[in-house]
C-alpha cells in the first residue's frame, strides 16, 4: 500500500503530492492531535466538504487489464487559510479522503494549506507527518502478518502426503 513518495529521501524537501498522500490515509485522532492549535485560524471555505461517490479501478494481479472495482465514498473539501490581515499570504488547501468524516477532510485540507508555507514544513513535518507515516507502517506491518499467518506451504504439505502413500504400499 506505500508508493514511492511515502518515502522521501533525506535532505530532499517535501513535494505537495507527498504530504497529500499521507494527509488522505491520516486517521483522525493524529490530525486532530497534531492541528489543534491550527484548528482556530481564520479559513474561508472555497468547497465546504462534500461526499459523494467515485469509481475505484483494480488490475488483476497488479499487472494487467483494468476493471472497474466499484464506487468507494470520498469526501472532499477546499479552504483558504490567512496568513495574516493580508490576502496576498492566503494559501489554498485542498483534501479528499475516503469516507464520510468532514473532520477529518477539513483538518487534511487545513494541514495542506498549512504545509505550502517554508517555513512551517519542518514542524508540521515532524509533529504531523513523522507519526502518519509511522502509524501507515505499523498497519502495513500489522497487515503483513495477519497475511503471513494464513500462508500455506504446499511443498510441506505435498511432502507430508506423500510419505503416508509410501507407508500404505508397503
Amino acid at each position: 500500500m506505500f508508493q514511492a513518495f511515502d518515502n522521501p529521501s533525506p535532505g530532499r524537501p517535501l513535494q505537495r503530492a507527498q504530504w497529500m498522500a499521507l494527509l488522505a490515509r491520516a486517521p483522525l485522532g493524529l490530525l486532530e492531535s497534531a492541528l489543534q492549535d491550527d484548528t482556530r485560524r481564520p479559513a474561508r471555505w472555497l468547497r465546504a466538504p462534500e461526499t459523494g461517490l467515485m469509481m475505484v479501478q483494480g488490475r488483476a494481479g497488479g499487472t494487467g487489464e483494468r476493471f472497474h472495482l466499484g464506487e468507494v465514498t470520498v469526501t472532499r473539501c477546499a479552504l483558504r487559510v490567512d496568513a495574516d490581515a493580508q490576502a496576498a499570504d492566503a494559501t489554498v488547501g485542498v483534501a479528499y479522503v475516503l469516507g464520510r468524516s468532514h473532520r477529518q477532510v477539513h483538518l487534511a485540507a487545513l494541514a495542506d494549506a498549512l504545509l505550502q508555507d517554508p517555513a512551517r514544513q519542518p514542524v508540521l513535518d515532524a509533529q504531523l507527518l513523522q507519526p502518519i507515516r509511522s502509524h501507515l507502517r505499523s498497519a502495513q506491518a500489522h497487515r503483513q502478518a495477519r497475511a503471513a499467518s494464513t500462508k500455506v506451504d504446499f511443498f510441506t504439505v505435498a511432502r507430508e502426503s506423500g510419505s503416508d502413500t509410501d507407508e500404505d504400499a508397503e
